[in-house]
């Protein structure tokens, strides 16, 4: 069983890897996370909604704030996990999810949560992991705006929606199957 850590202790991470449901679902398990947000976050719309960020028009992107317990999961081990759970590689689309609100992207919350990201992204660039090159973009921190309720949990509250059948659902079985050893017993 984990043991609650104090807020003093927690570090925050916030990640774009196309729709936020699917992030969020993929995430959620990871030892070590203590909550997970679907929010947006990059544009200039301020208190921006669903609707209008599915627009494409407010700059913003679809994104999961993750809180952790570095003691328990480091950032660089959350950024593996996410670039294993999604395609880094294609520029504002993830699988028939296109436009500028499903960029892959990272929001440092630190000058080395910064250095981290880069560096991860310059190893995996190095191995050729994907094959292309990666298109992530790690832009600044701004604020992170909590997406509509119906949003949170969105898979665990919704997993016979065709959405969450056909796509986030393999997603989970992938990170199941392939870091079983990182998710809560």
């Amino acid at each position: 069983m984990t043991t609650p850590t104090s807020q003093s202790q927690t570090q925050q991470a916030i990640l774009a890897g196309g729709c936020f449901w699917c992030t969020e679902a993929v995430l959620k398990d990871v030892r070590g996370v203590q909550k997970i947000e679907s929010g947006y976050i990059g544009g200039h719309t301020p208190n921006p909604d669903y609707r209008s960020v599915c627009s494409g028009q407010t700059g913003h992107a679809e994104a999961v704030r993750v809180t952790f317990d570095p003691a328990q999961v480091s950032y660089k081990d959350l950024l593996g996990l996410f670039f294993a759970t999604h395609d880094p590689t294609t520029l504002n689309r993830q699988g028939a999810d296109t436009g500028t609100q499903y960029r892959s992207a990272v929001f440092p919350q630190t000058p080395e949560q910064e250095a981290q990201t880069r560096e991860v992204i310059a190893d995996l660039t190095s191995q050729n992991v994907f094959g292309q090159p990666i298109v992530t973009t790690v832009e600044p921190a701004s604020e992170f705006f909590v997406a509509e309720d119906y949003h949170q949990d969105y898979y665990a509250n919704n997993p016979r929606q065709p959405y969450c059948a056909a796509v986030i659902a393999p997603k989970v079985a992938k990170m199941r199957q392939y870091y079983a050893d990182r998710l809560r017993a």
